[in-house]
């Protein structure tokens, strides 16, 4: 029953951070799955099935408010589904030893890049353009698919910051898009663990725990994000993924690294992570400042106004 507890609190908090930075479910709960000593390939399954209940809500909620392009949607869904059917049927054939550290390696480098994404980016903000193309968008839903299977997550963290970048669609799109899409690639990932593992290491009481905490934070989100930035929260959620998969990496048989060199590295870390949070609160609140002064100095008289008006009200004085 503790266990179950702890997986609803981990969709919650996964779903939490999706809602308000468009990425990262995956990467976060399967980090936090694979902490708790859960096989990377069960892991990586458990994940993408309650991924098909969260997504299939989150798209449902984007559609409603009109954050959805479908024709995104459909070239770049239909190829992350591909992807992410290679990428369940690839992780699947891995024995439990080779696919731990290789798992870890890869959310550790998704975890650096959300890390110092948002703590020297922040959200980028798109532009309106041209149509996305579509061979622009199938090799980004292949890769992005294939990452996502292989890794537990990484379709938002590849997906999301490549529309953002190419600057053509409205960023409430790109993540509604994204969002929408991402139902796609759950079943697929979901349909390639089961015809691979069958049963095999996959808890649906699980499945129905991560869900439950999902669907729970899915309408907490959008309020959530009013109040923590998204700069600050990336910051944050990224160095936890780094700092986790670090610790896994230490102690796989790849490194077997000593108790003294696992406490001054994971050390080291998570001083980085503390600068990179106090940097990104730092540059939050130099937004805010800005954000602020701009009314002012636009609503301000100017200058040369503000010191002819003390002349004009003596001018009647000295006459």
């Amino acid at each position: 029953m503790r266990t179950l507890i702890l997986l609803a609190l981990v969709g919650l908090g996964a779903q939490l951070v999706d809602g308000s930075l468009g990425m990262a479910y995956g990467v976060t709960s399967t980090t936090l799955l694979l902490a708790i000593g859960t096989n990377p390939a069960a892991a990586s399954a458990t994940i993408h099935l309650a991924e098909i209940g969260t997504t299939l809500a989150s798209g449902a909620a984007h559609w409603r408010f009109g954050n959805v392009d479908w024709k995104v949607v459909v070239r770049i869904g239909v190829p992350g589904a591909i992807g992410a059917f290679a990428g369940a049927t690839f992780l699947s054939n891995l024995s439990t030893e080779l696919a731990a550290p290789v798992m870890s390696l890869l959310l550790l480098a998704l975890g650096v890049y959300v890390l110092s994404r948002f703590t020297f980016v922040g959200l980028p903000k798109g532009r309106q353009g041209l149509p996305l193309r579509k061979r622009f968008l199938a090799p980004l839903g292949l890769v992005a698919g294939f990452v996502d299977a292989t890794g537990g997550g990484g379709w938002g963290p590849v997906g999301t910051p490549a529309l953002l970048a190419s600057g053509r669609i409205e960023p409430r799109k790109v993540i509604g898009s994204i969002d929408t899409s991402e139902f796609l690639v759950a079943v697929a990932a979901s349909l390639g663990f089961l015809f691979s593992l069958g049963r095999q290491g996959i808890d649906l009481l699980w499945v129905g725990a991560l869900l439950l905490g999902g669907l729970v934070a899915a309408p907490i989100a959008a309020w959530l994000v009013r109040l923590l930035p998204p700069r600050i929260l990336g910051s944050a959620v990224g160095g936890v993924i780094v700092l986790t998969n670090v610790r896994t990496l230490l102690r796989s048989d790849w490194v077997d690294a000593s108790g003294a060199v696992q406490g001054v590295v994971l050390g080291v870390v998570a001083v980085v992570w503390a600068a990179a949070v106090a940097w990104s609160v730092r540059a939050h609140r130099r937004a805010v400042a800005l954000e602020a002064a701009e009314p002012l100095e636009v609503g301000e008289p100017p200058a040369n106004a503000a010191a002819a008006a003390p002349e004009l009200q003596s001018a009647p004085a000295s006459r």
